[in-house]
């Protein structure tokens, strides 16, 4: 269940609205999830980086699939709004930012740095009424959190599907097997510009289709080059994993098309 981040000066009534959320978003009829406010006045800390750090670690200690948790802080820099998104971003979570306007500043809080719905970490982005008496926008709030796919996982903090051994021992064996034909090739004397056919299925040559696997090599080239560019395309491999063995004719001509553009 997702995030929602209040924004405003001291005094612009961000307590207020997050009672209001929570009692909007709290559990329905047969729903067993929980709205949770996490209040940076309820925390440790002097109000500067100290307690930002103790909010950030009751958010992400709260956050999760089920629950909805309710951020009732400043979030006056920009930095630290992108960094709640972060932390629902990696639970897979949608969010959402409200704006309460009024207030005034104070020499003890960092200035405000405007919300802007361009950036991602800002955006669904929702402004609070001015009057205290006017209710948020709590349908088009709803939708934005309980309606809306939660951001992909950044790549690097993906986790990587599994793969059989059995697959990667035959795209080893695969990738071994093209280069052997490559380097026998050369050795029985063929010329640059001449297309070399290559088997890349492991089982017999054309890979099921009517058009003949193979490359054109313009150059000679070593078995240590061509073992760094295998060693390359592995590690590409693995990190793009397909559906199983049925996909080793597409990655031999991916594997063919990887060595004639890096050895042009």
């Amino acid at each position: 269940m997702p995030l929602v981040v209040l924004c405003g000066l001291p005094g612009s009534g961000k307590s207020r609205r997050a009672e209001e959320l929570r009692a909007a978003l709290g559990p329905e009829k047969g729903e067993e999830r929980q709205a949770f406010v996490v209040a940076e006045e309820d925390l440790a800390g002097d109000g500067g980086g100290g307690g930002r750090s103790a909010l950030r670690a009751g958010v992400e200690r709260l956050l999760g699939q089920r629950d909805v948790v309710i951020v009732d802080a400043g979030s006056e820099l920009k930095s630290f709004r992108y960094e709640l998104y972060c932390l629902s971003k990696h639970a897979g979570t949608p969010h959402c930012l409200v704006l309460c306007p009024g207030g005034a500043a104070r020499p003890d809080r960092p200035p405000l740095e405007p919300p802007d719905s361009r950036n991602r970490w800002d955006w669904p982005l929702f402004t609070a009424p001015l009057d205290p008496d006017q209710p948020l926008p709590l349908p088009e709030i709803r939708a934005a959190l309980f309606e809306r796919r939660p951001p992909p996982p950044n790549q690097s903090t993906r986790s990587q599907p599994l793969q059989a051994p059995g697959f990667l021992h035959q795209l080893d064996r695969l990738t071994q097997d093209v280069l052997a034909a490559l380097m026998a090739a050369q050795r029985n004397g063929v010329q640059p510009g001449q297309f070399i056919p290559v088997a890349v299925d492991g089982l017999g040559a054309g890979g099921g289709s009517e058009k003949p696997s193979g490359l054109v090599l313009n150059r000679p080239v070593s078995l240590a080059e061509l073992s760094r560019l295998r060693r390359q395309f592995l590690s590409y491999a693995k990190m793009h994993p397909g559906e199983g063995e049925e996909n080793l004719p597409q990655l031999g001509n991916m594997f063919l098309d990887y060595l004639s553009r890096n050895l042009q």
